[in-house]
């Protein structure tokens, strides 16, 4: 059976951590950046990790992530 292929869309915006967990970029910070507090644009610059119920369909994107 021939390898499966990740989805290079989703390759591109999720990695993994060292415990098993996926982690993601917040969105919101592309533009509009005046009207948002500086402590909000702070903490979108944090990497977070994906919700346990969406995790089984980026696994799925991702075979060998």
């Amino acid at each position: 059976m021939p390898k499966m292929k990740s989805h290079r869309g989703s390759a591109k915006r999720f990695s993994r951590t060292a415990s098993g967990k996926i982690k993601r970029h917040k969105a919101m910070k592309s533009h509009m950046l005046s009207c948002k507090t500086t402590k909000r644009k702070r903490h979108l610059r944090e990497a977070d990790v994906v919700s346990k119920a969406d995790q089984p369909r980026i696994e799925r994107l991702l075979p060998y992530l």
